[in-house]
């Protein structure tokens, strides 16, 4: 599959000034307070293209979702009648209790879609954004997401993540029947497809850092092995025949090198692939099952799961596997650890008395937080940013579905897609 291109044209229109003036930080959003009050935000339909309904709706929902912001019901909207070029009445909005207000317009030139927009400060009568987008027409959802991202940057300070994918295991069929296919959608659940046939089973897909290759396991009656799909050429390739099992690849953030696990007679070890060169290398060699490995950021340090202290245990080591060291110490089984794009966290799975919960603690074990707890919950993975979660849940006889939750516990939601899915995995920010 190949993305169209999209062309971001980051100009300043209208004299809005893209720097934060006193009168603006009234409705900045502190997005480390767990007791945060949704920010009421209106976002009229666009004006122009008919579009400009649909890509107004997408922003709302995304700012929802995130639970920063509440998007204002349309019906109660005084002024009608909105262009991007015209100050708003801010009396109007005020009156709603609308302290943000978005706007755009959308053109169709030459075949290119053209989506100008505006973001308000409402009490305080100023303009905080102004941007324009170009695409193809049917990109208009990207548009959207783009959008939203740059909105919730400017009113929280962080980075957005809603112009992101996300790869995953669609299931479908009963348990004595269970098909696994390898699927993608936009982070919203939109536009998913299939990119393997469900002829085989397939595990643990992850992504590159530049969100076009794809790393997973396949699992077929002949045995498993790791392969790698690039999106864009639809090329498929495997990383070569293991003496064992093969399984839980990952990539380094530089994506040239994998590192994945290999079983042989009960014992499983982490292993690291130069994906140039095809140099193999053993990081562990306890006899334990060590599986599970995730980066650091800056590719300096591993952590991983282990079952050497007797159950399962998180460990984090050197990249080049010196110096394990373990970093969980309360009680029950963790497993399938992610290091946080940001580094500040280590997102895990976590079983304790029967339950299950998705957690996140420091890189030295400590400051740990539960954010959900299920008869099944498991399988974190980041939103590029940090700050939001995604996981499966699987309720007793049911089939597991994807969630999300953010580093504060408070914002727990299912994901806007309506069949099976498990073992999610979050792309960067696209280009």
């Amino acid at each position: 599959m190949r993305l169209k291109s999209l062309i971001l044209a980051l100009a300043c229109l209208c004299g809005g000034a893209l720097a934060a003036s006193p009168a603006a930080a009234e409705i900045e959003v502190n997005v480390n307070r767990a007791d945060v009050q949704p920010l009421p935000v209106a976002i009229p339909a666009f004006a122009g293209d008919a579009s400009g309904a649909e890509i107004a709706s997408v922003i709302a929902a995304n700012l929802q979702r995130s639970g920063l912001f509440r998007p204002i019901n349309q019906a109660t909207f005084i002024e009608k009648t909105l262009d991007p070029a015209i100050q708003p009445t801010f009396d109007s909005w005020k009156q709603i209790n609308a302290q943000a207000l978005v706007n755009g317009k959308v053109t169709v030139e030459a075949g290119r879609l053209v989506v100008d927009f505006r973001l308000w400060d409402v009490f305080a009568g100023q303009q905080l954004l102004g941007l324009q987008f170009t695409s193809s027409p049917e990109n208009w959802r990207r548009v959207a997401h783009k959008i939203s991202d740059q909105i919730y940057e400017r009113l929280t300070g962080e980075k957005g993540y809603f112009d992101t994918r996300v790869v995953f295991v669609a299931e479908s069929g009963g348990r004595g029947a269970r098909t696994k296919r390898l699927a993608i959608m936009d982070q919203d659940g939109a536009n998913p497809s299939y990119l393997t046939d469900g002829g085989y089973i397939v595990m643990t897909p992850r992504f590159s850092a530049n969100s076009q290759e794809i790393t997973y396991m396949a699992l077929r009656p002949e045995g498993a092995a790791v392969y790698l799909l690039n999106l864009e050429t639809t090329r498929r390739e495997s990383l070569g025949e293991f003496q064992g099992m093969v399984f839980a690849p990952r990539f380094s953030p530089d994506g040239s090198r994998v590192a994945f696990s290999v079983e042989r007679s009960g014992n499983s070890d982490i292993f690291v692939m130069d994906l140039r060169s095809r140099a193999l290398r053993r990081l562990t060699s306890d006899p334990a099952i060590d599986t599970s490995a995730s980066f650091s950021p800056d590719g300096s340090r591993i952590v991983f799961n282990s079952d050497r202290s007797g159950s399962p245990q998180l460990y984090v080591m050197g990249a080049d596997g010196a110096n394990p060291r373990r970093i969980t110490f309360k009680g029950g089984r963790y497993m399938t650890p992610v290091w946080s794009p940001t580094g500040e966290f280590i997102a895990f799975t976590k079983q304790d008395g029967g339950r299950f919960h998705i957690g996140v603690m420091r890189p030295d074990g400590t400051d740990e937080r539960l954010l959900t707890t299920s008869a099944l919950d498991e399988g974190p993975t980041w939103a590029p940013n940090g700050r939001v979660l995604m996981f499966s849940r699987q309720a007793a006889g049911a089939a597991p579905r994807l969630w999300t939750v953010d580093v504060t516990g408070r914002i727990l939601q299912p994901v806007p897609y309506p069949q099976a899915g498990s073992d999610p995995a979050w792309s960067p920010l696209l280009n």
